[in-house]
């Protein structure tokens, strides 16, 4: 069984003022994304343990709008124990979630901003519908990163500009392959669930471009017959 002081020393960065995109997914063991058309339907307590391990550790999280739709997200809120570490530590006590989406349709009613602990963000380009901004401007902190199409490069340098240097992506596949072509990533957190899922169930990445990076192992963890992977980027 995994313990979560473990955890933390295993994901814990170096040195957290340098900016650090971090993806976390979970796949079947023949790579479906999802079981009945979510990822959490693959996952069990020691992944929700790495799953929250990896938020208690980050200054962002960063997700795409269609898996807020999806994944039913709400108002992100550390639980007291963990806003308590990490005030301990000098961390502000709760998260930001930063909502990327080009289109900008969600729903500024959305619980993932209603219900949130702390003001969000929103992640867009300039191109994007101009009254949408503005009504979501009412719930959220609206980030311009690109002219028409949101830029990652410039995603990354607005949120460490605003001291958000370990940035977390839960998702989805459209957005991590898009971080994957603009060379973005430097660590992937992959839980393997013991699952056969076949059918037509896509990938973790999805994007009309091949890429290709190589990384390094960083660890391997096991809990029951769940694989824990942690990869960074090769220099």
């Amino acid at each position: 069984m995994l313990q979560r002081e473990d955890l933390i020393t295993r994901y814990t960065v170096a040195d957290r003022s340098v900016p650090r995109l971090r993806v976390n997914f979970i796949a079947s063991i023949d790579g479906a994304a999802t079981h009945d058309g979510l990822s959490g339907g693959l996952n069990n307590d020691d992944d929700k343990l790495v799953f929250d391990t990896l938020r208690l550790l980050s200054d962002v999280i960063v997700v795409g709008a269609g898996t807020v739709r999806a994944e039913g997200y709400g108002g992100i809120r550390l639980e007291p124990a963990d806003a308590a570490w990490r005030v301990a530590r000098g961390l502000p006590a709760q998260l930001p979630v930063a909502i990327v989406s080009s289109r900008l349709d969600i729903d500024p009613g959305h619980p993932v901003f209603a219900d949130a602990a702390v003001r969000p963000l929103v992640v867009t380009q300039a191109a994007s519908p101009a009254d949408r901004r503005r009504d979501l401007a009412e719930v959220a902190d609206i980030l311009i990163c690109g002219e028409d199409a949101v830029d990652p490069h410039r995603m990354v340098a607005a949120l460490a500009a605003r001291g958000l240097t370990q940035v977390l992506c839960e998702g989805g596949p459209r957005l991590f392959g898009a971080l994957i072509e603009a060379d973005c990533v430097d660590e992937l957190c992959l839980t393997l669930s013991p699952m056969l899922e076949a059918g037509a169930t896509g990938r973790i990445s999805r994007s009309g471009t091949a890429t290709t990076r190589r990384m390094a192992l960083l660890h391997v963890l096991t809990a029951g017959d769940m694989l824990f992977l942690r990869y960074a980027r090769r220099e």
